[in-house]
Formats: structure tokens, sequence, C-alpha cells
């Protein structure tokens, strides 16, 4: 029996992982069921670090999309040490990516051509700011001296404050937040030029999840999820109308092999129950009515792009 049915814009994802090969033709049609676009990171093997690399990723995307489905990927560029500022203009001017992924490097999948010193990116980071290309950051520190629950409020301390003083200009995301640190810190910054993603899974699990009762591997991402506090602060954050937050779900996949292993890989693959799983915690958050804020308006206008002319359909059930 149909309970209660829930039309909405149709969604963007502004944080995903599709990988590539036989794994990308697999989960595709997972995101472009829901939604209309998605930015697809760049941490493939080797990374997308080029201008032929963006263009012949977003043709193996585009060839593994359902047909008659209408999809747009979202390209960026890896930034690494030797990454040339104006070959990343030429990608953004040529609106071949929209924006340029910022890894430290080791700090998670397939992160190790990352950036080692932020100084010596400050070059690409100039440009973007003056051609106004945003900047998606995964914010973690990667100092073997740091905690793994810390890593997010050092970075913010010693690397993103210094950036954004530095070029107050620069259009930041901070990705899949997963502190009270980051809640707070893109609340205090100017709108226009920091907003942050969440995930599907931050509002929904803690650091609990992942350890009572046993370990739960495909619990286990990077950022790891943290205590109950700070998830609260994540869903308060979310279901608050701020549009500096919005919907990145990180949606990222594995093998079982690679997941349920010795030395387990990081990510949670909620590509296929995200819209589900974020109406039933809006609608317990008596927040049902931001539900199309959050996964379809907020992203979109920071990035400066259009709302989405399609719609979907949620409906509730009793099963």
């Amino acid at each position: 029996m149909t309970l209660k049915t829930l039309k909405i814009r149709r969604p963007d994802d502004w944080h995903l992982h599709l990988r590539d090969g036989s794994m990308l033709q697999a989960v595709l049609p997972e995101t472009t069921r829901h939604f209309a676009r998605a930015i697809v990171m760049p941490n493939l093997v080797p990374p997308v670090v080029t201008q032929d690399d963006v263009v012949k990723y977003r043709e193996r995307i585009l060839a593994a999309t359902p047909e008659g489905v209408d999809f747009q990927p979202l390209m960026t560029l890896y930034l690494t040490d030797k990454t040339d500022p104006q070959d990343v203009a030429t990608v953004y001017q040529q609106s071949l990516a929209g924006a340029v992924k910022l890894y430290p490097a080791g700090a998670t999948t397939n992160s190790d051509s990352g950036v080692t010193n932020i100084e010596k990116v400050y070059g690409v980071l100039e440009m973007m700011a003056e051609i106004g290309m945003p900047l998606c950051v995964h914010g973690e520190v990667t100092d073997p001296a740091v905690d793994i629950f810390d890593r997010e409020a050092r970075f913010i301390e010693s690397v993103l404050m210094p950036l954004r003083d530095r070029l107050p200009n620069l259009k930041v995301v901070m990705e899949h937040i997963t502190t009270k640190n980051g809640v707070e810190y893109v609340e205090s910054g100017d709108p226009s030029t920091l907003a942050a993603t969440i995930t599907t899974h931050h509002l929904v699990i803690d650091r609990n999840h992942i350890l009572v009762g046993g370990i739960k591997p495909h619990y286990y991402c990077l950022p790891v999820a943290k205590r109950r506090s700070h998830r609260e602060a994540l869903l308060a954050a979310a279901v608050s109308g701020n549009p500096q937050f919005f919907l990145g779900t990180d949606s990222a996949p594995h093998a079982d092999e690679a997941k349920e292993s010795a030395c387990g890989c990081a990510g949670i693959f909620t590509a296929t129950n995200t819209m589900p799983i974020l109406a039933q915690v809006f609608e317990q958050e008596e927040k049902l009515d931001l539900l199309e804020d959050y996964t379809s308006r907020f992203g979109a206008e920071f990035y400066s792009r259009p709302l989405n002319k399609g719609t979907l359909t949620l409906i509730k059930r009793e099963e």
C-alpha cells in the first residue's frame, strides 16, 4: 500500500566514483537511474591528469551510459605537483572539465599521485581563482603523526585556512566533510566561494557502526566515520537549508574481495539506495520539504549550472 509520494526535481551527485572498464559498466546505471549529472572523480590508475585523459574517460562513460538515458558526466582533473596552470585553464575554458580535484598524496584510494605539498601547486590554484574554476578538496592531512580521526580538523587549520587567506576568490568545495569542525568552518565562510558536500553514509553511520560487535568492512571509508556528535552536526547541516551544504555521495565501488580482506579498501557504494535513504533521513528530521534543495538545487547553484528540468518520484511503502 502506498503511504506517501514525493516528486522532486531530478537530483545531481556532486561527488562520484565510477572507476573504469567492467566496473564502470556495472555501476554507472545505478547512478543514471536517479541522477541527471554527477561530478566524476579522476583517481583512476593512471589518474586523469591531462586534456586527453579527460576526453577519453568521458567517452568511455558515455559509451557505458544506458541507451535512452539523459545523463551528463561532469569531468574533473587530478591535481599533481607537476600540473601545468595553462593546461588547466585550457581544459576549463573549453568546457572539458569543470573542476580540479586535490588529493593529498596517500590520503585515500588511488591518491599516490596527489599533491605532496600545497606550496607546489599555488601556480595552478592562482590560475583557477582568476578564471573561476572550482577546487574540490579531499580535506585530510597525511602526516602519520596525526590520528586518523583528527586529520580533517588538522587539514582545515594547516592547509585550508592559509590557502583561502591567500586566495580568497578561489571557489572551494570541501568534499565529504565528516566533522563538526568542517561544518563550522564552512558556515563561517563566504557562501559564494566555500561549500561542502556531505555523503549519504556519513549521515547514517558513525564509528560505532564500523567497530562495535565486530569490524564491518563495508562501512569503512575515507574519511573514516567519526563520533556520533560529528554525525549529528553533519545531519543538522544537511537539513538546515543552508545552500553551502549539498549532496555528494562519494559512492565508491569495490569488488567484495577488495573489501573483505586483511587490508580492505576504503569506500562505500551507495548509488543504488541514496535517494530512498535520504528521503528517510529528511523525513525523520521533519525536513522532507528541504530534500529537493539539498539534492537538486544547492549544488547546481554553487557550480553555476542550470537546474534540471526532469523530476524524480519517491514512493514510500510499508515494505
